[in-house]
């Protein structure tokens, strides 16, 4: 047996137990030594640890305050930014200063507060070195480090090109005022879109209608294509002289032509509203302003779709060009169908339930349902800004209709608010952002150009087509009203909006400079010469906007009631409008008793099988008031039924036909209206004017349909 056997166990042993005090007992000075030892060191760096691991637990806990506090301070900076521009604003108004408007004093307070925190606050560092990631060979939007066991979340602000890693801005405080730019597309703008489409003047819009959607589409095409042609060849130029230090391609230039012919006349405007200047100009340039906004940000979206095949990723390619084509209608036609849709969906939530017992809800519900049509769009893959668009032009026709008046007023009043603060905001951090933006690429032969270029574009659509659009008017876009029209292509919101969105590459920082720039100028220098220009042009001011213009030649419509040719040529006159008497037609007799308490009962308008459908979707309201809706925007769009009048011994309708019909008049002799007449005289917007009627010729003024 040998000495350790009887301490081994095995199968079959008997184990004889030793003491273990025996055992450890000569053991016991050296394994007391090391005991001490090691309980020393153990305990040295347990404490040690607890002490790292608290202190970078306090320096963490500083961070977040400072960094809540600087985000506080940043906001604070915002805010007291519009406080200062209201107090101005009624300084302004209350002394009748016309020649700088309230965007105009944002960006000169933005730009104070900007030279302020550039120059006037500490730099502070929170960058220690460059780490080199050699074998990575693209830039990943998130990086989780691991250092000494510990993870670490690092998010991409982008990229930095070598000869200014070492200026890297150090400033926490700057970089905070620097906002993400899906803030301006989330949060600021929809209220700003919304807004512009439920307060939309629809008589007026309507009337101009077919020469607006030539200014937004064809002009914004053409203003596009010129003005990134003739930026094409500032390029080169500046690649000759030796200016040009990056890459900048053709589809750069029709991508900087896209987003600078966004035009927002919201300086002007605004004084047209306050000097109440003439109502078809007004609607002119608001109109073109509204869809311009939309047709620019979807062409953007398609340029930069637009990817050819083969390894030139950058030349002309028919397919990728028909391609993009498609992707601007199906973008623009996805977009306005969701926007109106969500408008439908609200309007006969309203109208179905009783919300308008509890307006607080009513107007919750209305807001929410009007944002959420912007992310829906944006989520969707379309472009929210024409989705809002649309949604605001179909609440204020349809929904608008349904509220109480408690929330008619609150929903009025609350995107108004929300819209004076989310454009004021935006142009204060314009100014803000002119010193505090970190990527600026300013280039003198660029800028120059572009100014140029955007001259050229503006007068390149404006005049031909204003003289295209005259060829089918009866009342014509004067010379006066088209030099109005050139001088008022501000620059603003959107077209800022659209050049911050991506700054990444080197072409891009270089638009967004020149943009800023050229809101600068156009609000300040353009926006305060607005009163002198419409003075230097003799264009009308004063306007009860609910009058049509005093009548002339052209804007007369002559109806004979006898002749041989007067058919043929009232049918003529009725063809030019044929469309807008068919909408109007069909939203009267269906829509409107669908989706609102207004309009004839469907169980008079559709087929005698659908009457159980039909008493389903008319409401009661219906049957009680038949008369259609006074809307203080009414639609000026009437049907041929209408049209008809009695006039002494002829009736006369809109296609000319007369008939002898006796005449009820009064005790004192003058004949009495009907309910069609003063509808009719409502909804021409003829209030007091006076009809003259000889014999059966009817002659009364008609406005626009061109």
């Amino acid at each position: 047996m040998e000495p350790g056997d009887a301490a081994r166990p095995g199968p079959g042993r008997v184990v004889r137990e030793v003491p273990p005090r025996l055992l450890l007992l000569p053991l016991l000075p050296l394994l007391l030594g090391r005991g001490l030892r090691a309980g020393a060191s153990a305990s040295s760096s347990g404490a040690a640890a607890e002490d790292s691991s608290a202190m970078e637990e306090l320096a963490t806990e500083k961070e977040a305050e400072e960094s809540h506090r600087q985000d506080s301070v940043s906001l604070l900076t915002f805010i007291l930014l519009l406080t200062l521009t209201i107090l101005t604003i009624w300084l302004f108004k209350h002394r009748r200063v016309r020649f700088l408007h309230e965007t105009g004093l944002a960006m000169i307070y933005g730009l104070i507060v900007g030279v302020i925190l550039r120059y006037g606050t500490p730099a502070t560092s929170g960058r220690d070195k460059s780490l080199s990631c050699t074998q990575e060979d693209r830039a990943f939007s998130t990086l989780l480090v691991n250092i000494s066991g510990k993870f670490f979340e690092y998010t991409l602000k982008g990229e930095i090109s070598p000869g200014k890693i070492n200026s890297v801005e150090q400033n926490d405080m700057l970089r905070k005022v620097t906002f993400d730019p899906e803030v301006f597309f989330n949060i600021l703008l929809p209220p700003i879109i919304f807004h512009a489409g439920y307060s939309l003047k629809k008589r007026h819009f309507f009337r101009n209608l077919g020469s607006i959607l030539a200014y937004a589409f064809l002009g914004t095409a053409v203003s596009c294509f010129i003005i990134g042609n003739l930026m094409y060849g500032v390029v080169k130029l500046m690649k000759i002289v030796g200016q040009l230090s990056d890459k900048f391609y053709y589809t750069d230039c029709l991508f900087f032509g896209a987003i600078i012919s966004a035009t927002d006349p919201v300086t002007v405007l605004a004084i047209f509203n306050e000097l109440h200047a003439d109502v078809d100009l007004y609607a002119l340039l608001f109109g073109e302003s509204v869809l311009n906004d939309a047709v620019a940000i979807v062409l953007s979206s398609s340029i930069v779709a637009y990817q050819p095949a083969g390894l030139n990723t950058h030349a002309f390619d028919a397919a990728a060009f028909f391609k993009s084509v498609g992707i601007f209608l199906g973008i623009f036609s996805g977009s306005f169908t969701m926007g109106a849709v969500t408008g439908v969906v609200t309007a006969l939530i309203s109208k179905f339930t009783k919300l308008h017992c509890f307006p607080l809800l009513e107007t919750a519900l209305f807001f929410l349902m009007s944002w959420s049509t912007f992310l829906l769009a944006e989520a969707c893959g379309f472009t929210g800004v024409v989705a809002v668009l649309f949604c605001g032009i179909t609440q204020a026709h349809y929904t608008y209709n349904n509220l109480s008046v408690e929330s008619r007023s609150r929903t009025k009043q609350l995107f108004e608010v929300l819209h004076f603060l989310a454009e004021n905001f935006i142009f204060s951090y314009m100014g803000l952002a002119l010193f505090t933006f970190q990527k600026h690429v300013f280039s003198p032969i660029f800028i120059i150009g572009a100014f140029v270029a955007i001259f050229l574009g503006r007068a390149a659509h404006i005049y031909p087509l204003s003289f295209f659009l005259n060829l089918g008017r009866r009342q014509k876009i004067g010379w006066n009203f088209q030099h109005m029209m050139m001088f008022a292509g501000l620059r603003g919101a959107m077209a800022f909006a659209l050049a911050i969105r991506d700054t990444a590459s080197y072409a891009r920082q270089m638009m967004f400079t020149t943009t800023l720039l050229i809101v600068f100028f156009t609000v300040w220098i353009i926006g305060g010469g607005t009163t002198p220009m419409l003075s230097w042009l003799n264009i009308r001011v004063g306007v009860d906007p609910d009058q049509d213009p005093p009548p002339n030649n052209d804007s007369f419509q002559v109806l004979q009631g006898d002749g041989p040719d007067s058919a043929g040529g009232n049918r003529t006159k009725q063809e030019s409008a044929w469309i807008f008497r068919l909408w109007y037609s069909f939203d009267h007799n269906y829509l409107k008793p669908i989706l609102t308490h207004s309009g004839p009962p469907l169980t008079t308008t559709l087929p005698a099988w659908c009457g159980l459908l039909a008493r389903c979707l008319t409401s009661p309201q219906v049957y009680d008031n038949q008369e259609p809706l006074r809307e203080e925007d009414s639609d000026f769009i009437l049907t041929e039924g209408d049209l008809t009048l009695t006039y002494g011994d002829s009736t006369v309708t809109a296609n000319g036909s007369s008939g002898s019909h006796a005449t009820c008049t009064s005790l004192e002799g003058r004949r009495t209206k009907s309910n069609s007449e003063e509808v009719l005289e409502r909804d021409l917007g003829m209030g007091d004017q006076k009809a003259s009627s000889r014999g059966t010729r009817l002659v009364f003024p008609m406005g626009d349909n061109a």
